[in-house]
């Protein structure tokens, strides 16, 4: 049984990631910090997550909910959300890398990133650069098993509702039969599906599971 972190569990994909963490026999104890206090599940599931409120701009070196077995990572947000480019990438790139190394230096060894398709350091979109730029930096920090999950559309409901993005989701689905398989829509709750096997299963070496593989 595993002790597992996961980054981001107050978004679409991250929620996913966090019932389906509490639902699975294979994970014993699930930390997930926040920005903001949790709701916390009740019964059983209630003592097996801690969920630290922390400032991301400075997380505890030595807290010790950081020893955990692995790390699954959900963590992000839009350049809209965000307000700038710059407040984008210390999201995705700076607060993802920073967790990951910490995960590490306490003896974590399995890492399943959420990215997306298209991540590519010489892409001319900048979010597809600075998934990219997370991609490298975590797999420098030298953990045994890394595994990066690249979906395209996510699909699902959000607790804040983005306009375009819902809809470009819908036209997708709709398009679905005449539109090549990688860039088809994902539900959040599938690749959640997907980090939460990668990260548990802790495959040696870097893996990188395409949209069209999930």
């Amino acid at each position: 049984m595993a002790s597992l972190l996961i980054l981001g569990a107050t978004g679409l994909v991250g929620g996913h990631l966090l019932r389906l963490a509490l639902d699975d026999v294979r994970v014993e104890r699930v930390v997930a910090p926040v920005r903001r206090a949790l709701a916390m599940p009740h019964g059983a599931m209630a003592s097996r997550l801690e969920a630290p409120v922390v400032d991301f701009d400075a997380l505890p070196g030595d807290a010790p909910w950081w020893r955990v077995d692995a790390v699954a990572c959900a963590l992000g947000t839009t350049i809209r959300d965000a307000g700038s480019r710059e407040a984008f990438r210390r999201v995705d790139v700076e607060y993802v890398v920073d967790a990951a190394r910490r995960a590490r230096e306490a003896g974590a060894r399995s890492f399943a990133l959420n990215s997306s398709a298209g991540a590519n350091r010489a892409s001319f979109g900048f979010y597809l650069r600075c998934k990219a730029e997370a991609e490298d930096a975590v797999a420098a920090l030298g953990y045994p098993s890394y595994t990066i999950v690249r979906p395209s559309m996510i699909g699902g409901e959000r607790a804040r509702k983005r306009t375009l993005e819902h809809m470009a989701v819908r036209i997708g689905r709709a398009c679905a039969p005449v539109i090549p398989a990688r860039w088809r829509v994902v539900e959040a709750e599938a690749i959640a599906r997907r980090l939460l096997d990668a990260a548990i299963e802790a495959a040696p070496g870097r893996h990188v599971v395409e949209s069209e593989a999930i």
